[in-house]
């Protein structure tokens, strides 16, 4: 297995495996295994954020999505965000963790677990927002800033809290 990893966030168009039009890439940004990441047009990648693509998973983010400031964008199982899709400066999307492997080892022994996050179309996430493995959070949700989303939530709603819950439907 080859690590590709774009020194410095120069990654060049060719190697990623989709990308469009008028996408930035802000200094400090990295991209890991760009052979495995799309973006759509209209992208914007915020200075040192990283985009894990990972050596077996996909990391798509749909036309006019921004990613801000040091976010962490791991797609291991796979990552899918929509289009118009906001990411707030700091924010973890996670699609893997460590099973328990018993009270006597160290859980870092634990096998890797996987599960795909998928984010839907026009959907929000305020600042240092966390979504862990396996959640799917629907098409115009707002997530508040802060959140840990632990579980699926429904299209047009808005979510706060640690776990996320849904305080409202927006009309």
């Amino acid at each position: 297995m080859t690590r590709r990893v774009s020194p410095a966030g120069l990654v060049r168009p060719e190697d990623l495996r989709e990308h469009g039009e008028e996408v930035v890439i802000e200094p400090g940004a990295v991209i890991l295994h760009p052979e495995n990441v799309s973006l759509g047009d209209r992208v914007y990648l915020g200075h040192y954020a990283v985009l894990n693509g990972y050596h077996s998973g996909e990391l798509v983010l749909g036309s006019g999505t921004w990613v801000g400031q040091h976010c962490l964008l791991h797609g291991a199982a796979g990552l899918h965000l929509g289009s118009d899709v906001g990411v707030g400066p700091g924010c973890r999307l996670i699609t893997s963790t460590h099973a328990d492997p018993g009270p006597s080892a160290p859980i870092m022994s634990g096998a890797l677990v996987f599960a795909p996050v998928r984010i839907g179309d026009g959907s929000d996430l305020g600042c240092n927002v966390v979504v862990l493995p396996g959640v799917t959070i629907g098409r115009g949700v707002q997530v508040g800033a802060g959140a840990v989303v632990t579980h699926d939530l429904p299209d047009l709603c808005v979510a706060v809290g640690s776990p996320a819950r849904v305080v409202r439907r927006r009309q």
